[in-house]
């Protein structure tokens, strides 16, 4: 850990934002306290439940899959697909890359309302999963294992301190990264493709006692004068204007947009539909493709609430976004880009 130690230092020299390291535990800025899971997450986490007892999906999961026939194994043009929540099958340069696979539930507390738009066993080989952190619905055991069966030699990439579980579950090819840690993979065409490691505002933890001991953050893919942004789970902060300082040209940004409510708990590690946008703008990127709605019935939100507020919210500044483009795409729907 001494290196990585060293490399926050020479980061923070050079003005860029970096996550605090206290102990063995990671928070977003030095001053942040790690809420408790006893008196902080688990009553909030109850209070959700309760508030939607009895409460089911109010739109129709059909309208929001897209499935297809035949499952193109591999692309040139990039080309994303929504599987669902956070997972997206992104196919560039003739490498296929994955992120934040999950194909079932995360518990039986968060039963998955919309189907994966493909399902495990209809995905193409894949190269390269990415992991933006270790939250259940993020780094789902189940799905990677069906990953790993499927692809023997996958790589993984993922924050600082999530190595250790795919080591102990068999995970041959796994790295870790720290914020602003950048990767090149040369690929079969001769081309690079660059991975980069980027800031997020969130938090990590598996079981009742390791939060905040891996490292969450966001991913950037480029290849040629294509990139790729993946936001992963985050709130609302400076992070997305320091990573346009670093990244002037995001063709497409994947932005989380739920849960919404309730607001007071969620805005402190979750985006909502109108911040979202505002980090579309601090981005400059040209496309936005919505993620983390829709899935699982996290937060207060009835299944829809997080669209219909990204709409809401993209007519309101529809002056500021002559830039941008919105693409909200259902499950199992491939974007090809440039768009």
């Amino acid at each position: 850990m001494g290196d990585t130690i060293l490399k926050m230092v020479i980061d923070f020299m050079a003005g860029k934002l970096k996550p605090f390291l206290k102990g063995r535990r990671f928070y977003n800025v030095h001053n942040q306290h790690a809420e408790s899971f006893l008196f902080g997450t688990l009553p909030s986490f109850l209070q959700s439940l309760w508030h939607k007892r009895g409460t089911k999906p109010v739109f129709n999961v059909h309208d929001w899959l897209h499935r297809q026939e035949v499952m193109v194994s591999s692309s040139h043009e990039p080309c994303i697909t929504w599987i669902g929540h956070s997972t997206f099958l992104i196919q560039i340069a003739g490498f296929n890359i994955i992120t934040d696979p999950i194909f079932g539930s995360p518990s039986l507390l968060f039963p998955r309302v919309l189907p994966p738009g493909i399902a495990a066993h209809q995905l193409p080989s894949i190269d390269l999963v990415l992991i933006s952190h270790n939250h259940r619905d993020h780094m789902d055991a189940p799905s990677l294992h069906t990953l790993k069966a499927r692809n023997p030699g996958i790589q993984v990439m993922v924050g600082l301190g999530d190595k250790r579980w795919f080591d102990k579950s068999g995970f041959a090819n796994t790295t870790q990264y720290a914020w602003w840690d950048e990767r090149i993979i040369e690929l079969r065409n001769q081309e690079n493709l660059r991975i980069a490691f980027l800031p997020a505002w969130h938090w990590s933890q598996r079981g009742v006692f390791d939060k905040n001991k891996s490292l969450w953050g966001s991913w950037m893919i480029q290849v040629g004068d294509h990139t790729i942004y993946f936001a992963g789970d985050t709130a609302y902060s400076p992070h997305f204007k320091a990573i346009a300082e670093e990244f002037p040209d995001i063709d497409v940004a994947l932005l989380p947009i739920g849960p919404c409510e309730p607001r007071d708990w969620m805005r402190h590690t979750h985006l909502d539909a109108h911040e979202a946008v505002q980090a579309f703008i601090d981005l400059k990127a040209c496309h936005f493709i919505p993620m983390h709605w829709g899935t699982f019935g996290f937060g207060n939100d009835h299944t829809q609430l997080p669209i219909q507020r990204l709409t809401q919210a993209w007519k309101n500044r529809e002056h500021e976004l002559s830039h941008g483009t919105l693409q909200v795409i259902k499950a199992g729907q491939p974007v090809y880009t440039k768009l």
